[in-house]
This record gives structure tokens, C-alpha cells and sequence, in this order.
């Protein structure tokens, strides 16, 4: 039996709701990387791969901040990080302040397996893609022109007006995009891919590409990928107390997320959400936000689709 959960970020809505073309584009982008993944396990694939396959989409939307589309630094760049890891072994790979790999969760599993390092950063992770056969593109290849609108209305907000400022303002704060399955043989992995944050100094990076923060998978208990305030996630590792609540506590997976959620974060003021798989293939995903994109599906059964 397979299951596989995706998530497109956790955060506030427009004050009016996304409209009906929107909320379809979002549905059918999520199912679309959904898709990916889960055609892979429908063929007793691997679910490394399953999550490589889904993210890659995703970093592939410019709906999403993650790859093309991703959010803008200050300085109107843009720097990605991405991590992958592999249950069954616990091996992991993970890249940060990316700028000319068009999709760093493929990098971050070449780290992995190519390399015997977890985590490369900037340009020596970019060396090392150079090395292993990866094209560069250029850093406005990942610029979109609702993401650059976006950054001006954070930086001058007094001078923002028109169409499309109030679109850029209307756009959901969401993007931060991941992964979790567990194949037909029993193995878990998870991979989480962004963007950060609109107007981050160049340099910051969060919890997504951090194993144990944004991203963790054990066969043993569980995989997880967050989404939300990553300093908190960072502060909190996350990912991991998640799995090590059922390894070493004895939660159920649906009470150690709940737990983490609906107190330990909140507690703290942070915001956010994750996603998660566990050995048995129970699936469960929880946020603190107004919304999180997520879609999931298991063998046998209907996917769902949620932007609320």
C-alpha cells in the first residue's frame, strides 16, 4: 500500500478569498504534481523518487515559491534551498542560496547520492552541479513579474497603487512547497523546496532545506515536511520531534502533529504547517494558518484536494 501527501505553503488568504480561476489553477497544479508522484508508486516506484517527481512540478509552477515563481530577496534576486531524505537509510542531501539551478530538489538529491556530504550551499553547491551535469539558467529565468510586484509593495507600500499592486498585495503569502510518501515496500522519504521569504536578506536560510527542521524521514516512525515561520520550525526542530515523538514517546502520528500545531507552535507565536506519512501509511496534515495547498492520495482511494 502507497501513500503520498503534497503541500503547496501554509498562510493567510486575500481579505475576499481567492476567485474561482484562481482556486482552479491552484487545484489543478497541486493535482498535477500529486499525479507526478503517485504514478511513479502505482508502479511499485520508489518513494524517493515519488517525492523527487512531485516537487520537481511544483518548483516547476510558477504559482508556488519554490524554483520559477519563487519570492524575491531584497535585493530583487532570488536564492532557493531544497532538501530530500531517505528513510530507509537515513541519507539525506540538501542545498541553500541557489541561483542558477532551475530545480534544486533534484540537486539536493544528487548531494546525496554523489557526494559524501548532506548540505552544500551557494556556489560551491553550485560547483558541484556544474561538476555533475546540470544546466545553469540565469537568475531571472525564476523571476516572475507578480513576485517582483510583490517585493515593491513590502518595500514601498506608500507609493504601491494600482491594478497590479492590489494584486500583488492580494496574492496568498503561501508557496513553500514539499512532500512525504511511503512506497508499496514499506520506505519513507520526504523533500521540501523554496523560495523563503519576500525581502529576505541574501544569505537567510530557513527550515525547509534543514534535516530535521523542514524535512525528515525514518522508516521507523515517520516523514514530514513543513511549511510556515521557519525560524520557528528552525528554533523547534520541527520535522524531526515529530518522528521522535513516535519513536521514543509513543504518540500516535495524527497526536504528535496536533500536539505540535495546535500547541507547541502556537505557544510560541509561530505560524505554519506540515505534512505527514507514517509507516503504515496514515496520512495527516495540519496548520495554524487560514489555509494550506495540500493534496494526498493512498492506493485504493480518491485523492483530496484542499486549498482551505
Amino acid at each position: 500500500m502507497y501513500a503520498i501527501a503534497i503541500h503547496g505553503g501554509a498562510g493567510a488568504l486575500p481579505k475576499g478569498g481567492l476567485s474561482p480561476e484562481r482556486q482552479r489553477e491552484y487545484r489543478q497544479s497541486l493535482s498535477q504534481a500529486l499525479t507526478a508522484g503517485q504514478a511513479l508508486l502505482e508502479r511499485a516506484g520508489n518513494a524517493l523518487d515519488a517525492v523527487e517527481a512531485a516537487v520537481t512540478a511544483l518548483e516547476d509552477d510558477p504559482l508556488f515559491n519554490a524554483g520559477r515563481g519563487a519570492v524575491l530577496c531584497e535585493d530583487g534576486s532570488v536564492e532557493l534551498d531544497a532538501a530530500i531524505m531517505s528513510g530507509s537509510d537515513l541519507r539525506a542531501g540538501a542545498v541553500a542560496g541557489i541561483r542558477y539551478i532551475r530545480n534544486p530538489i533534484r540537486l539536493a538529491r544528487r548531494v546525496m547520492e554523489k557526494s559524501p556530504h548532506v548540505f552544500l550551499t551557494g556556489a560551491g553547491a553550485e560547483a558541484f552541479a556544474d561538476v555533475n551535469g546540470f544546466e545553469r539558467v540565469p537568475n531571472e529565468y525564476f523571476i516572475t513579474p507578480l513576485r517582483s510586484q510583490q517585493l515593491q509593495a513590502l518595500l514601498r507600500p506608500a507609493s504601491t497603487s494600482g491594478p497590479a499592486a492590489v494584486a500583488a498585495l492580494d496574492e496568498p503569502p503561501l508557496g513553500t512547497v514539499g512532500a512525504v510518501a511511503r512506497d508499496s515496500h514499506g520506505r519513507l522519504a520526504a523533500a521540501t523546496s523554496t523560495g523563503g521569504m519576500t525581502g529576505k536578506l541574501r544569505g537567510r536560510i530557513g527550515d525547509s532545506p534543514v534535516i530535521g527542521a523542514g524535512t525528515y524521514a525514518d522508516d521507523r516512525s515517520c516523514a514530514v515536511s513543513t511549511t510556515g515561520h521557519g525560524e520557528w520550525f528552525l528554533r523547534t526542530v520541527q520535522a524531526y520531534d515529530i518522528a521522535a515523538r513516535l519513536n521514543y514517546g509513543g504518540y500516535l502520528l495524527a497526536d504528535a502533529v496536533n500536539d505540535a500545531i495546535a500547541h507547541r507552535l502556537t505557544r510560541l507565536g509561530a505560524t505554519g504547517g506540515l505534512i505527514a506519512v507514517n509507516r503504515d501509511g496514515e496520512i495527516v496534515m495540519r496548520y495554524n494558518t487560514p489555509a494550506m495547498f495540500r493534496a494526498c492520495v493512498r492506493r485504493g482511494e480518491p485523492a483530496t484536494i484542499e486549498i482551505e
